[in-house]
């Protein structure tokens, strides 16, 4: 049985669950089988890695697709030995339906070109336009989830690197898991229609909250 409020998969093979963990718990390289447990490991090296990221980060860097699997392998490579690579099923959450995964590679390509390529690097005048660029790019790497798990924490982690290139702080997202939750989900279904409107005001709050 799926827990609440995780992803559905329309295909699913048994050993993506570990052993022990009654659905709960994908198969992983600590054969970790409490969800507790294993939200407490991915947050430790979830801060490992973004630590490093910020470190290496160039303010004239130009992000791309590579560099985002680079990132996600760098997190959860010591958990999963999916770390890095593109989703092979495809997922469902809330009943919202992503990209499906044999498009996840031309639409990462396309993503690059049209997202990673205009916003980054991440250095525009105003708060009003780095607040839009964050937003956008957000908003589309969410609309296909390019990986099996922590989509949302890469892009808050992408919105962070971008947001140091523009002279911002680490940014704040503690609304975003909180009282604004479905606000925020409401904005990453608005980009269906290319409407950044939504995410770009929640972006907004986040920079003001964390300056």
């Amino acid at each position: 049985m799926t827990p609440p409020d995780r992803y559905d998969t329309s295909t699913l093979a048994e050993d993506q669950f570990e052993p022990g963990s009654d659905g709960t718990v994908m198969k992983n390289l600590l054969n970790i089988t409490s969800r507790e447990e294993m939200e407490i490991i991915e947050t430790e090296h979830l801060w490992r890695a973004q630590t490093q990221l910020l470190g290496e980060i160039e303010p004239d860097q130009k992000l791309t697709a590579r560099e985002l699997r680079a990132m996600h392998r760098l997190w959860l490579g010591p958990i999963y030995p999916w770390a890095g690579e593109y989703r092979q099923v495809n997922i469902s959450k809330s009943g919202f339906t992503f990209a499906m995964a044999h498009t996840i590679p031309s639409s990462m390509t396309t993503f690059e070109r049209e997202q990673l390529g205009r916003h980054t690097p991440c250095q525009f005048a105003s708060q009003d336009e780095i607040a839009h660029s964050l937003a956008e790019v957000h908003t589309e790497l969410m609309l296909i989830h390019p990986f099996r798990e922590g989509n949302g924490r890469i892009g808050r982690l992408l919105a962070t690197l971008m947001g140091l290139q523009a002279g911002l702080p680490p940014l704040d997202f503690s609304d975003l898991a909180g009282e604004s939750r479905e606000e925020y989900f409401a904005a990453v279904r608005a980009g269906l229609d290319r409407d950044y409107r939504p995410m770009t005001k929640l972006f907004a709050d986040v920079i003001r909250r964390s300056s």
